[in-house]
């Protein structure tokens, strides 16, 4: 069985901000942290909120065991400024992510940091699309921008910049369970981020399965050639999903 084809079972949400003294006590007490994301996926296609599209047994199996959000809302919806608010818990106007372009204000403190300087050992894969190297973590492995699905390169912070062949999915997850495997220190806490690029368009698959997705028809969505018109931000935004897709 492949690594990437191992199931990571359990999730935890807990973020500890406060930066206390390390001793035996605390470390057996303290939570480990694996946060796990995806990119621009929809809630439609995740089966713990709809089974029409697919089926996600292990993400419905992470529901089940925790929390499933039928009633939430984000601080910005954007990838890089979203992240940004996720690791400072902070406004983007105060971060200085507002935007993909603008850059991220590297005087912010982010949660990574007050953990690792609590005693928690650190370590992001996958993707970030920041412009900025993580701060806060004793591993990384990051795509440069948005990377790419097939054979990427990663930045990290050992090795410089490197060349995986792969499918990038398969190639992250990898990469957090060698880590789990291998670099982890069983005597401290840590924190692991797994962060996808996929499901980003432009919605590029692995190899097996292309035969089954590219033959199976998805009903289109009632929005997908709406053009907003009358809405109030229709002058300064694009909208339509069939016409704005760049």
């Amino acid at each position: 069985m492949k690594k990437h084809q191992i199931l990571l079972a359990s999730l935890i949400f807990t973020v500890v901000l406060s930066s206390c003294k390390k001793n035996n006590s605390e470390t057996k007490n303290r939570p480990n942290i694996v946060f796990i994301m995806s990119d621009d996926h929809a809630y439609q296609a995740i089966s713990a909120y709809d089974t029409s599209l697919i089926n996600t047994p292990n993400i419905d199996r992470i529901a089940k065991m925790g929390m499933l959000f039928t009633n939430a809302s984000v601080t910005n919806s954007i990838c890089a400024p979203s992240r940004a608010t996720i690791l400072t818990g902070k406004h983007s106007h105060i971060n200085g992510k507002v935007d993909n372009v603008s850059p991220f204000d590297t005087t912010n403190v982010t949660f990574p940091q007050l953990l690792q300087k609590s005693g928690y050992q650190t370590a992001m894969f996958g993707k970030l699309h920041f412009g900025n190297n993580p701060k806060g973590f004793d591993q990384f492995k990051i795509l440069p921008g948005q990377g790419s699905y097939y054979n990427p390169d990663f930045i990290t912070k050992n090795e410089g910049e490197i060349n995986v062949s792969g499918y990038v999915t398969d190639i992250i997850t990898d990469m957090t369970i060698d880590w789990l495997e291998t670099e982890r220190k069983k005597e401290d806490p840590f924190l692991l981020m797994y962060l996808h690029k996929a499901p980003h368009r432009s919605w590029l698959m692995a190899e097996r399965h292309m035969d089954e997705f590219t033959q199976k028809e998805f009903r289109e969505p009632k929005t997908l050639f709406d053009k907003h018109e009358g809405m109030p931000a229709a002058k300064v935004a694009k909208m339509n999903i069939d016409g704005d897709m760049g």
